[in-house]
């Protein structure tokens, strides 16, 4: 893209967009959002080291999404508790080799020492869908429905355990999870369990240092995996939602469809039904449970889950602040009203409808930017 000199342009790195020749509203929306993030700024310095508690006393746990390695030290800075999700794919997109275990162990290990004995998920490769290597991959007319993630890994038992090596590596610095993308079965999650005790007496054979006690849990992102909870609770120690890949299984949108933009919608009355029978397994059987999609970093989302029941969000790291500053100015009681009346709504326009009312009715309007 060329720009000629003294040409006004708009770059939102958030967004991830150029807008050239912006027009007047386009600048003075530019420069309100510009605002509210210099507002963001100013209310991390005074929420950085207190709690996200509701005002009636409902504790919230808050951690980080971690895309790279570097951004573990400002999600500590931004008073993350912990990673809820670590994703692993920068270690191979782009590239035409795997990484081998060195490598992996470094950049888990970075991430680690950031958190010191706070709580990592890690989660492994979730590779395939929009996310391939350089060549040697199969062309699949449908990926997201495809040869992916926890399918691939188990497929490639000797890329898998170099990844699992390397995990069990790292968590000898500190708290480190094991978390398993996309699946749909017991069978998925004890096949894995079989190749990770592999991994750990490979490395006691050779006299390395590592943890054979590792928590493992899964991503509750299909259907499948929120109706089989329960079965699944039973060899697992936490699920993580993630929320992106279960809107679009649940409602057969393709996320990374622009045509199908409007019909994404996380709020669906089916995917806010999923989520909490979820959670209520969870509670039930005594697994922890986070969300880690992006939609726990929109207010409205975060509202909707803490209404829904959930007590850990894990966010982007600049959102913390904001989301912290909701929490604090909000009731948990109102959230659960409105999540209740949400999913009972025909449709997902007015279960956002309902949501939104209840959220602006109880928290001021400059911390919702939506």
């Amino acid at each position: 893209m060329l720009f000629r000199s003294g040409e006004t342009v708009i770059l939102d790195g958030t967004a991830g967009t150029v807008a050239t020749r912006p027009s007047p509203a386009e600048i003075a929306g530019a420069t309100e959002r510009a605002r509210r993030e210099r507002r963001d700024t100013e209310l991390l310095a005074t929420l950085r080291t207190e709690p996200a508690v509701s005002k009636d006393d409902a504790r919230i746990t808050l951690l980080a999404n971690v895309d790279l390695p570097d951004e573990a030290e400002t999600a500590v800075g931004n008073g993350a508790e912990g990673v809820g999700l670590m994703r692993t794919e920068f270690l191979v997109v782009g590239r035409a080799s795997m990484p081998d275990e060195d490598e992996q162990y470094e950049a888990y290990a970075k991430v680690v020492r950031a958190f010191g004995q706070r709580p990592v998920i890690i989660r492994t490769f979730d590779v395939g869908g929009d996310k391939l290597p350089i060549g040697g991959w199969p062309h699949e007319p449908n990926p997201f429905l495809g040869w992916r993630a926890i399918r691939m890994c188990l497929d490639q038992p000797d890329l898998f355990k170099t990844q699992l090596r390397a995990l069990l590596r790292a968590a000898v610095l500190g708290d480190v999870r094991i978390n398993l993308p996309l699946v749909v079965s017991v069978a998925e999650v004890r096949q894995a369990r079989a190749l990770i005790a592999e991994a750990a007496a490979e490395l006691r054979g050779r006299g390395v240092p590592h943890r054979d006690d590792v928590p493992v849990g899964i991503m509750v992102e299909t259907p499948a995996a929120a109706v089989l909870a329960g079965a699944i609770a039973r060899d697992v120690a936490f699920f993580s939602i993630g929320t992106n890949d279960l809107v679009q299984y649940t409602l057969a949108v393709d996320r990374g469809n622009a045509a199908l933009a409007s019909r994404f919608t996380p709020l669906h009355p089916a995917v806010l039904r999923l989520i909490r029978m979820t959670r209520e397994v969870a509670d039930a059987r005594g697994v922890a449970v986070s969300v880690c999609g992006e939609m726990a970093s929109d207010p409205l989302m975060a509202f909707t889950l803490v209404g829904l029941g959930i007590r850990q969000l894990s966010v982007s790291p600049i959102s913390l602040p904001r989301v912290k500053a909701l929490i604090r100015g909000m009731r948990v009681a109102a959230a659960v009203e409105a999540a209740g009346a949400a999913m009972d709504a025909a449709t997902a326009d007015d279960a956002e409808t309902i949501l939104r009312a209840a959220l602006h009715a109880e928290v001021d309007g400059e911390l919702l930017h939506t």
